[in-house]
Order: structure tokens, then sequence, then C-alpha cells
């Protein structure tokens, strides 16, 4: 029989949320293997999916999906620790569930989506693959009576919906490429929040050329480096990815369309990774055996 450790216990119980006493005795009857100890509480009490030691899922895949006639579409972040399980294809056929439920329902409330069947597919995941993974957003977008949504995926880690009223499906999609790989802030200058040009502003009136020039000089070159910065920034100014010598907006409008808007996911922005120590957590483990 196996030594059951305190920091053993402790990990338990961590983990799962339950007492020392019940951590010990399950830990006993697994002779020390967690893994094995969650199991078994899992079949005997119902316990819920165990915790994974708090470890953050910030990689994942983004997953899209769009009607047929370019009505609507839909966009999912599904989140993994590690980019290896995010590629495994057991984490992509949940999340093809997942996506498809969206779809489905139409609906952007995660945690509505995910109460019941999902949920218990979640965690059985968890306990398959021994990672966390979590179901972090869903977006729901529709096109204008007359226009139309498109959809691009990079690497299953950059998706984008793009809306145009009129225009087409390739089209759509072409400009859903366009903005994962520049990534603009808006989709029409008028759409940049006051907040971003006042910093920018700032930044502007800060640099080294500004310095001692007369007010009505400064606020000519402030104007101008503004525009500029909004033409770098809104998607319908930007030069078209697949041909730099027209507009976002030209290239839409020679498909007979215009550009309404945009959502980009990107797979774990703004989440913020834990950073391991692995030599720390080498000896902290030797120091424990």
């Amino acid at each position: 029989m196996a030594a059951i450790s305190a920091s053993l216990v402790k990990e338990l119980r961590e983990r799962t949320g339950l007492g020392m006493m019940e951590c010990k005795k399950a830990l006993t009857e697994a002779d020390g293997d967690i893994e094995q100890a969650i199991e078994n509480l899992r079949k005997n009490s119902g316990l819920k999916a165990a915790k994974k030691a708090g470890r953050t899922a910030a990689e994942g895949a983004v997953i899209t999906r769009v009607a047929e006639d370019g009505s609507y579409g839909v966009m999912l972040e599904v989140n993994s620790e590690t980019d290896f399980v995010a590629r495994d294809d057991n984490f992509r056929a949940f999340a093809e569930r997942v996506v498809g439920k969206v779809f489905e329902s139409k609906s952007e409330d995660v945690a509505a989506l995910m109460d019941g069947e999902l949920e218990e597919a979640r965690e059985q995941l968890v306990q398959k693959i021994g990672e966390n993974i979590s179901v972090r957003r869903a977006v729901v977008v529709e096109a204008p009576a007359d226009g139309v949504v498109g959809a691009y995926v990079h690497g299953s880690r950059i998706g984008v919906l793009t809306t145009l009223k009129g225009g087409n499906a390739e089209a759509a999609k072409d400009v859903a490429m366009h903005v994962a790989a520049i990534n603009p802030v808006v989709a029409h200058p008028e759409n940049m929040p006051q907040e971003e040009l006042d910093k920018e502003k700032a930044i502007i009136l800060a640099q080294p050329d500004m310095a001692g020039k007369p007010e009505n000089i400064a606020e000519k070159m402030v104007q101008g480096r503004l525009k500029k910065y909004l033409a770098e920034n809104s998607l319908t100014e930007q030069p078209f990815v697949k041909d730099p010598n027209v507009t976002v907006a030209d290239y839409v409008k020679s498909q007979g369309g215009e550009v309404v808007g945009f959502t980009r996911f990107e797979v774990g922005e703004g989440i913020e990774k834990e950073e391991v120590d692995f030599a720390k957590e080498v000896m902290e483990q030797a120091r424990r055996s």
C-alpha cells in the first residue's frame, strides 16, 4: 500500500473541493493514484470533472459555420491548455459539436448552450485527455436582407466573420481573409472610439518634431497624422491584401457591395497565460518525493 502524503491530499482537495478525510480515503482506496481516485469519486458520488490544478487554457481553436445562403454565420472559440490537444481529433469533434449547437440555436449564450449534455461531454473530454477544456465565447452574425456573411479561418487560430451589404460570398470571404491577415481596429473610420483618437493624439503631440511648433501648425500636423492613423486602422481604407492598388472598400464596391462590419477571434487573446518555472517545479516535486 502506497503512503499517502499530505501534499497529495492537498492536491486532490484543490482539484475536487472535497473534504480532507474524503480525499485521503479516496487516495487510499486508489493506492495513491490521484487520477484513479478522481475517477472513483466521480463514479461513486457524481462528482463533476475535477479542476486540472488551476491550469490556464489559452490554446485551442476557432471554428466558423455559415448558412448556405449566406444569411448568417457563427463563430466559436474553444480553449485547451496546449496546442497539441487543440489538434486532437477528440477535441476537434467536441468543438464541432458545440459550434453545431450555436449554429442551430443562433445563441451566443455559452453558459446556456453548455448546460446539459454538452457540459457532460466537456467533462468526459477533460478526464480523457487530462487537460482543462473550456468553451470561451460564441458570436452569431446576421447579414442585411440584401447582404451576405463570409468567413475565413487561418490555421484554426484566427477566425473572422464579415458582413457585406450586397456583394457575394466570395467577396465576403476575401474580406474576411484580409481582416485575418491585417487585423484592422474598426470597419469604418467613423467607428473609431473617441478614446482611441485621444490616445493617438497624445502620442502625436509627444513626438519630438512637434516641440516648439506654433499651435496652428501643430494642429494641422496632428489632423494629418490622425487621418493617416484612421486610414491604416480602418478596414475600408486599407490597401486590399490581394490587390494593394485598391482599398478594401473599392474592391467590395467592384463586387457590387459595401462593407458593413466584421468580427475577429484569435485564440487566447486577452487570456493571461501562467508563466511556468519548470526548473522550480521539478525541484519542488523532488523535495516532496
